[in-house]
């Protein structure tokens, strides 16, 4: 060899050991996909195929499993070809012995079936090799069948058994003894929400409309509407009339906006309404396919011109001139805005790089209740758990019969932004028995994990409480153990996520109303719900009505009472402030009231130290409450959501869907009492209403002897400042508003009476 070329060798050596260690060195933690869960011993065993000397035509075989008290069966196939592989809970297992028999299987003329063991293969659990990922799989053996007839030929089965863990591959395709074995409603999944876009629907004019269809005398003026349809979605334009100076040809310029999702409907449908005849004048169909996106407000889509088909007679009804798109560079709003879990657009060229990793490890659940009853006298729970951050959504396989389950499942999900939330749900599985085509899971509680709560790189492990709201009230269901960890790959770009705005640009250049992103959100909440249902196995309507809070914009009692109450909570620092401030001014404590007095001296002489004042004590005080800080993720509280301060005809209002299904009477109670708490709240706005009113009615000579004699001391007070420094002004006043409880009077001052008086509107409401 050259020495340049041992040279360049060496050279490549030094760089991949140098990038070996560089790796060893800068990362925190081995690539385990199973390292915040315990791993659970599981006895897999992989029936491949038998051999049989003398092999009948017409007969099947098939091989049965028996540990103890357990017994499993493979497919019975002609074949002889299984390839099926078992896994058991090795914790749950009775026996210490595997006993794999061959069998074979025929049907009589009659229809009888008639098995046949052709022989028994043992293995001593205490023998069984371990294995652990990532080492290849076990290759499986040939092994001779033990007590086999006498006159039966020889049979040897291929097989291969190994003590694993919820981490081997073998796991997720195989046969699992704690969730009924092969039953694809108890199996783990993972789902991805559709893709979703808004449709902008620009409706500009119709020209040659031939609105003549009916012998009778013609209308003067009718009235015409535009209709657009996307699948079950539909939005109207206004009315507009025609009368002779239009010549048919309306304008509109309205903005029609729908939810679509991937794969698109394959038609989008505008249909030109004649209310005054009451029929359609035509329709033009859209291939959504064919629709150009766009990610900005400076790419202006085209518009283009449409013939509108009428009936038979009618084969031209004049056209339509719009302007269709997709909107790339809005975030289709999906879930409840307090707990979204994403906020990117819906074009990928949009999308930023992930600033973190989000690990979350499913470990179990403790004390479950029950929830239903096995053959009709025991009680029994069927659990799982279903997981949702952004489009990507989990749920862990079913463990039946257990009020203790141990799942021990491991997710990741990537993080664009940390002021997200993490949605975890418990139910029961009500749908794999196939009994009921109504049966419904049943919901047994639910977490929410913001992640900016979180420190990064640290791994918390805690049981969170699962409580369920009743018609009864709040119920503990049981408690959940959930790992989690959010790694950052990169602090800069943490840090400056919180800068940066919470929704795409096009959300503030062309924003959409308010009463128009509620529409479209539970628009949008119907088509998630309306996919999911479409996978298989399906995740439930109610599982993702649950997980995505569909049902917070409904009216209840105690959601208005929890958000009153959040407004007091703030409030309440504000009323502290003041109290601390009245007990300055009425010497409740003199030393406290002597140092402000030399503070307020300090500030007057050098201004310049107010400011770096300030902020130099806000930067102690929060730090000090450092140590204070809670250091476990808080769940959802019972108490804040004040589900004891309600009634139970409160809660019963609550659970009462639109429109309601109650009785007059019912109905009848729950309006009066909504009527004496809107009594209350209308005072309130009122009382708010009439200070703004007196401002107004003091610059607006309302009250000409007020606005008199305001601008009279508005006039003395621009003299006496002139004159007067405005330190001594801010002195003297500091020193009159904090002077002695002798100097003091009970009664309301005159500033204060004089603004009392001035007049509001309240007087000329009806």
């Amino acid at each position: 060899m050259k020495p340049k070329e041992k040279l360049a060798s060496s050279k490549r050596s030094n760089l991949v050991l140098n990038e070996l260690k560089l790796r060893s060195f800068t990362g925190d933690r081995p690539p385990a996909g199973f390292d915040l869960v315990d791993r659970m011993p599981f006895l897999f065993v992989r029936v491949v195929k038998a051999k049989l000397a003398n092999a009948e035509k017409d007969s099947a075989m098939l091989c049965k499993l028996v540990i103890g008290t357990h017994s499993i069966r493979t497919k019975s196939q002609k074949e002889k070809d299984w390839d099926q592989v078992f896994a058991f809970d090795k914790e749950s297992l009775n026996s210490t012995s595997l006993e794999v028999s061959v069998w074979t299987e025929k049907t009589a003329a009659d229809g009888e079936v008639t098995e046949a063991v052709l022989g028994t293969v043992y293995f001593d659990l205490q023998e069984v090799p371990k294995r652990v990922p990532p080492d290849s799989a076990l290759a499986p053996q040939w092994y001779t069948l033990e007590d086999s007839a006498e006159d039966s030929p020889g049979t040897d089965v291929m097989l291969s058994v190994w003590i694993g863990t919820q981490a081997d591959e073998a796991f997720h395709e195989a046969w699992q003894s704690d969730s009924g074995g092969l039953i694809p409603e108890t199996r783990a999944k993972v789902y991805l929400s559709p893709k979703l876009w808004y449709l902008r629907v620009t409706v500009i004019q119709t020209q040659d409309l031939q609105l003549g269809s009916a012998p009778e005398p013609k209308v003067r003026s009718p009235e015409l509407y535009v209709k657009a349809q996307l699948g079950a979605q539909a939005f109207k334009t206004a009315r507009t009339t025609i009368s002779s100076s239009t010549s048919a040809n309306p304008t509109w310029n309205e903005d029609l906006i729908f939810i679509a999702a991937e794969p698109f409907e394959p038609f989008l449908v505008v249909t030109v309404e004649d209310v005054t005849h009451g029929h359609s004048v035509g329709h033009a169909k859209i291939h959504v396919s064919s629709i150009d996106k766009r990610t900005d407000e400076q790419a202006e889509p085209r518009s283009k011109w449409y013939n509108l088909i009428g009936d038979e007679k009618r084969p031209y009804a004049g056209r339509i001139h719009v302007r269709v798109c997709l909107e790339g560079g809005y975030h289709v709003v999906d879930e409840a805005a307090h707990v979204t879990s994403d906020a990117r657009a819906a074009a990928k060229q949009l999308h930023k790089a992930p600033i973190g990793l989000l690990e979350v490890g499913i470990r179990g659940a403790t004390n479950l209740l029950p929830v239903k009853t096995k053959d009709g006298t025991i009680g029994t729970t069927d659990a799982y758990v279903v997981a949702k951050y952004g489009p990507k959504w989990v749920r862990t396989r079913t463990i039946l019969d257990r009020f203790n389950p141990r799942w021990n499942e491991q997710y990741t999900w990537d993080v664009y932004d940390p002021c997200t939330v993490l949605t975890i749900g418990v139910f029961d599985n009500g749908r794999y028995k196939h009994d009921d085509a109504g049966t419904k899971d049943v919901r047994l509680g639910k977490i929410r994990v913001r992640l900016s709560t979180l420190d990064t790189n640290r791994v918390y492990l805690n049981s969170y409480s699962l409580n369920v709201l009743l018609p009864c009230g709040s119920k503990k269901m049981g408690e959940i153990e959930i790992v989690l960890r959010f790694s950052c790959s990169s602090w800069l770009n943490l840090i400056q996520s919180y800068s940066s705005p919470m929704l795409p640009r096009m959300h503030y250049v062309r924003p959409l109303g308010p009463a128009q992103q509620d529409i479209l959100r539970h628009s949008a909440m119907r088509i998630v719900m309306a996919r999911l249902a479409r996978s298989e196995p399906p995740l439930g309507q109610e599982v993702v009505q649950f997980m995505l809070d569909s049902e917070m914009h409904v009216w209840s009692m105690r959601r208005s009472k929890a958000n009153w109450f959040r407004v007091v909570g703030c409030l309440s620092r504000a009323a502290a402030l003041a109290r601390w401030l009245d007990g300055i001014k009425t010497w409740a404590h003199p030393p406290t009231t002597i140092l402000v007095h030399i503070l307020l001296v300090a500030v007057v002489l050098c201004p310049h130290l107010l400011l770096p004042t300030i902020f130099m004590y806000a930067f102690f005080i929060v730090l000090l409450r450092l140590r204070y800080r809670q250091r476990i993720p808080a769940n959802m509280d019972p108490r804040f959501s004040y589900v004891d301060a309600v009634g139970p005809d409160e809660l019963d209002e609550e659970f009462d869907g639109f429109p309601t299904t109650r009785s007059a009477d019912q109905i009848r109670i729950r309006y009066d009492r909504l009527r004496a708490l809107a009594g209350r709240a209308q005072t309130l706005l009122g009382d708010v209403a009439s200070q703004g009113e007196r401002v107004e009615a003091l610059l607006n000579w309302r009250d000409p002897r007020a606005t008199g004699i305001f601008v009279a001391f508005c006039l003395c007070a621009s003299l006496v400042f002139y004159a007067l420094p405005f330190k001594a002004f801010v002195l003297g006043s500091g020193f009159y508003c904090l002077r002695h409880p002798r100097f003091r009077d009970n009664m309301p001052s005159a500033p204060a009476n004089f603004f009392r008086r001035l007049p509001s509107l309240s007087d000329q409401i009806l």
